[in-house]
């Protein structure tokens, strides 16, 4: 196991300890006796979590330590990350009443890889090569969805979360809708070859 996959092995095992401390710091703001160690506990997890995101691609490109099962587990990592914070932090106060993420933007984010995943698993069916490849908006998208996170998770109480969401729903969108028209293309391919998809991946 080379080490940008042990890298991404550790993100993984952060999640639960994330995850964990998350739930117990809103369990405990709801009943009116929040602990700010638990908070800025989960915090600082989160972040560590995040960063090992970067440094594992770079570790992996940088020294040729490119791996089938660390392709494997880097998205499956990122994903379990983001979206474990995204429903804790729609379904948990983390502050003052009514300090969450919006639900409409969370269900925006499911749908977004829910339609990614179908798309591709169309795709797998009609026999065409999928090959993902980064696209600016997927990493737009992933860099206001960090930002959102962030904005409730540090409780930048003088602008409500509703605009921090809003900005990025616009990208995620536009991301939606670029992978959308790549598949669109690659299913329209004249004579079935196999052609590549733009697909982002973040």
């Amino acid at each position: 196991m080379t080490f940008a996959t042990k890298l991404t092995v550790v993100r993984l095992v952060l999640v639960p300890v994330f995850a964990f401390l998350a739930i117990c710091y809103g369990l405990g703001t709801a009943a009116g006796t929040p602990n700010e160690t638990l908070r800025w506990a989960a915090f600082w997890v989160f972040v560590t979590a995040a960063v090992t995101d970067g440094i594992d691609g770079w570790i992996a490109r940088r020294f040729n330590q490119v791996s089938e099962l660390g392709a494997f587990l880097d998205p499956i990592a990122d994903k379990a990350l983001v979206l474990s914070a995204l429903l804790i932090l729609t379904f948990f106060d983390w502050g003052v009443e009514g300090w969450r993420i919006p639900l409409w933007f969370a269900a925006l984010v499911v749908l977004r890889d829910s339609v990614i995943l179908a798309g591709i698993r169309v795709m797998w069916s009609a026999r065409k090569k999928v090959k993902i490849r980064p696209h600016w908006t997927g990493k737009v998208c992933t860099f206001f969805l960090f930002v959102v996170l962030g904005w409730v998770m540090l409780r930048v109480t003088e602008i409500s979360p509703v605009y921090p969401c809003a900005f990025a729903a616009v990208f995620i969108l536009l991301s939606m809708a670029q992978y959308i028209r790549q598949g669109m293309r690659i299913m329209r391919g004249a004579g079935g070859e196999e052609q590549e998809s733009e697909r982002e991946r973040d």
